[in-house]
């Protein structure tokens, strides 16, 4: 019995490495995908803005579920294709993803102030040029923070695949628990390890948020506040301050 829980238990740590996976996969495509219709939207040809702007509402207007289905589904019965289920997982989320990410790229990049772009037009840059020179060094830092937050819905979609059988976390758990008849210690489980690895995430997007910034000359932002040291400089500052006004 010892082995056979032991065994269970292992295979819902390979379930580990698949979810890793399949999120990084996925969010690979999905940061292409992002990229291409984010900058494909702010064209200044309006067949460009409308295919792009088409294929993110269809896109985000679709369940990623369904679009799983019909990529290991329907795509073999209508163009001959079959997918296996990880690569068919690793499309559907990418593309659904990619949707919501172009708005953020798009958004971003709108957010450059104009005057930089003139500037640009001034120096006769292209308009390739004026992307990856002015617009996009001074966007990057701005799209990190949502990206981070759609990183982790991407990494939390990731469950979904367990329906097409694929070894995720989920369907690892799954098969822990028909073969323990115990719910509540195996999803308890499971919601750690989201947890964590959602946590790692996290920690790995904020150390390229302060390197983006800092490759600006942003300097970045303490959540804590201000440290004690500098709080008590700052008073003894508005002391003196006060004191000479007097």
């Amino acid at each position: 019995m010892t082995d056979l829980t032991s065994g269970l238990w292992e295979l819902l740590l390979q379930g580990v490495w698949v979810t890793v996976q399949l999120t990084v996969f996925s969010a690979a495509l999905a940061a292409f995908v992002a990229f291409v219709v984010g900058v494909a939207r702010t064209n200044r040809l309006w067949i460009v803005r409308f295919v792009s702007g088409l294929y993110m509402e269809i896109f985000r207007g679709t369940s990623a579920l369904v679009l799983m289905f019909w990529m290991f589904f329907v795509l073999p019965v209508a163009f001959g294709w079959q997918l296996v289920p990880m690569w068919a997982a690793v499309l559907a989320l990418g593309l659904s993803y990619g949707a919501y990410g172009s708005e953020i790229v798009r958004g971003a990049l709108a957010a450059v102030a104009p005057a930089q772009q003139e500037a640009g037009i001034a120096l006769s840059f292209s308009p390739w040029q004026r992307l990856m020179k002015i617009s996009l060094p001074q966007a990057w830092p701005e799209m990190i923070p949502p990206a981070n937050n759609l990183l982790i819905e991407l990494l939390k979609g990731t469950a979904l695949v367990s329906v097409l059988g694929v070894g995720d976390i989920t369907f690892g758990a799954s098969l822990v628990r028909n073969a323990l008849g115990e719910s509540a210690p195996v999803y308890t489980i499971i919601l750690v390890m989201y947890f964590i690895l959602a946590f790692l995430l996290t920690r790995v997007m904020r150390a390229v948020e302060r390197k983006a910034k800092a490759g600006i000359g942003q300097a970045p932002t303490k959540s804590e506040g201000m440290r004690k040291p500098d709080i008590e400089q700052a008073t003894a500052v508005s002391r003196s301050s006060q004191g000479g006004a007097a």
